[in-house]
């Protein structure tokens, strides 16, 4: 956190809306946000777990709509400018096995808070890379087999480091991108233009 001074972090258990409310009450000012929190359980749809769907959409999506409505409300009092970024993914336009459909409910919360939010002058937009190799994306594709089944769908033949979805998140909070709201920016290596 030295190179980010004025940084400041929180814990909170998402899934849980009144710790959330608690733990942010006292947050800010914040002008910019990136929803990152997720969670994955890659069941297939005939074993969906209700656990696993509540826990998917407590996290991956009512999380971002309560940290958001937070951050925007604040926004909106000072009236300040502001910018969030969700974290999507290129499972949430692709039907992929075994794959949550949180991401493509966050694709169109993000369209609908852009619009609802412009107004206001906050700016939403989402960044949906592949696979990302975070510990919970080496987890999830660790077995070779699996892992070149989705390389041989990307044309450029890799799977995204952490730095391609950080500097596409970055461009995105920055003034640079200031006419772009509403959109959901690839990070895929190509994977959707097959």
């Amino acid at each position: 956190y030295t190179q980010c001074p004025g940084v400041e972090t929180v814990c909170v258990d998402l899934a849980d809306w009144e710790a959330t409310e608690q733990a942010l009450g006292g947050v800010g000012p914040v002008d910019l946000l990136v929803n990152n929190a997720a969670v994955a359980f890659l069941q297939p749809f005939l074993e969906v777990t209700k656990e696993a769907y509540d826990m998917s959409f407590n996290v991956n999506l009512r999380a971002v709509i309560q940290v958001s409505q937070i951050v925007a409300r604040g926004l909106i009092a000072r009236g300040a400018p502001g910018v969030i970024v969700n974290v999507s993914s290129q499972a949430s336009q692709r039907g992929l096995t075994g794959q949550c459909s949180t991401k493509g409910a966050l694709d169109i919360l993000t369209k609908v808070m852009a619009v609802e939010l412009g107004p206001h002058k906050i700016r939403v937009n989402a960044v949906n890379p592949t696979v990302v190799m975070t510990p919970m994306g080496q987890a999830a594709w660790s077995d070779p087999q699996k892992a070149k089944a989705m390389l041989d769908r990307i044309p450029l033949g890799r799977f995204a480091e952490v730095e391609n979805v950080v500097d596409t998140i970055l461009f995105l909070l920055s003034d640079r991108s200031s006419m772009i709201t509403g959109s959901t920016v690839l990070v895929d290596g190509g994977f959707l233009a097959t």
